[in-house]
C-alpha cells in the first residue's frame, strides 16, 4: 500500500493549507497581506527544503536505525546552517524592501519577521513531527511483517487435513491453488490434487510471499510462472486468468503493463 506521506498531492495540499494560514493570520495583524504574503514566499524554501532533509535524510538514515549521535549531530548542524541562509533572506528581503517601501515599513518589521520565522519552523516541525511518527509506524509494520515472513519461512510445508488426515506438502512442490464450490485443491508439481475443507482465504495469508493470490479463485506459486500478461497467468501449461479485483496488484508484482 502506498504510504501517504509519499504521495506529491498530500504535500502540495500541506503546504498550500500552511501559507494560506500563515498569510491570513500574519497579514490580519501586520494590516497587509501583500507583505505577509511577500516574506512567507522568501523564508518558505528555506523551511521547505529543512524540513524535507529532516524527514527523508535525517529520520529514515539515522533515527530509524538508532544512530542517535550522528543524528543529533546532523540535526545542529542543519539547524545552524538554516538558521543563516534564513539570516540572509531576511536581510536582502529587508533591503529590496527598504529601496522601494521605505515609507511603508512598519517600524517593528525585523521583530515581525523573526517572529514569522519562528512560527514557521514550529509549524514545519510540528508537522515534521506527524510525519517521523509515521515513518516510525510504518518501519514498525514493515519489522513486524518481515517477521511474520520469516516465520512462514521456518515451516517449508503447508499443512492441510484432507480426507481426515494431516498431510504436508512442500512449497516447492505446489503449482497453483484452486478454490472450488466448498472446497480448495491443490495442485502439485507431482501430478497429485489435493483437497481440503480450508478456504482460500485462511491459505493466503499462511502462505509465504513467494505465492500471489491471481484471482478469487486462485493462488499460484510464482517460482512456476512460465509466461504471463496483463490478463492471464500461465503456469505447468495450465493458463489463469487475473481476476479484476486483484489485477492492480498482480500487474505491479510483476511490473506489467496494463495497455490494451
Amino acid at each position: 500500500m502506498k504510504s501517504k506521506i509519499s504521495n506529491p498531492f498530500y504535500h502540495i495540499l500541506f503546504w498550500l493549507v500552511v501559507t494560506t494560514i500563515l498569510i491570513l493570520v500574519f497579514g490580519r495583524s501586520w494590516n497587509n497581506n501583500l507583505h505577509a504574503f511577500y516574506f512567507i514566499s522568501l523564508l518558505l524554501p528555506v523551511v521547505m527544503a529543512t524540513s524535507y532533509f529532516f524527514n527523508y535524510y535525517l529520520v529514515p538514515y539515522f533515527l530509524l536505525k538508532k544512530r542517535y549521535f550522528s543524528f543529533a549531530l546532523y540535526f545542529f548542524y542543519m539547524l545552524v546552517i538554516s538558521l543563516y541562509l534564513q539570516m540572509i533572506v531576511v536581510l536582502f528581503s529587508y533591503i529590496y524592501f527598504a529601496n522601494f517601501n521605505l515609507e511603508k515599513i512598519p517600524v517593528n518589521i525585523i521583530d515581525q519577521i523573526i517572529l514569522l520565522d519562528f512560527v514557521m519552523y514550529a509549524v514545519v516541525f510540528a508537522g515534521s513531527f506527524f510525519v517521523m511518527i509515521q515513518q516510525l509506524v510504518e518501519r514498525q509494520r514493515e519489522v513486524e511483517q518481515y517477521r511474520i515472513e520469516q516465520e512462514k519461512r521456518k515451516h517449508q510445508v503447508l499443512e492441510l487435513v484432507s480426507n481426515r488426515q494431516q498431510v504436508r506438502i512442500p512449497y516447492e512442490s505446489i503449482i497453483y491453488i484452486e478454490s472450488l464450490a466448498d472446497y480448495i485443491k491443490v495442485h502439485t508439481s507431482n501430478k497429485n490434487e489435493i483437497t481440503s475443507k480450508e478456504k482460500i482465504s485462511s491459505l493466503e495469508e499462511k502462505l509465504p510471499d513467494s505465492f500471489v493470490r491471481i484471482h478469487r479463485s486462485f493462488i499460484v506459486n510464482t517460482s512456476t510462472i512460465t509466461r504471463f500478461s496483463s490478463t492471464e497467468i500461465e503456469v505447468d501449461g495450465i493458463s489463469l486468468n487475473i481476476g479484476r479485483s486483484y489485477k492492480s496488484s498482480v500487474l505491479s508484482r510483476f511490473q506489467v503493463s496494463d495497455k490494451k
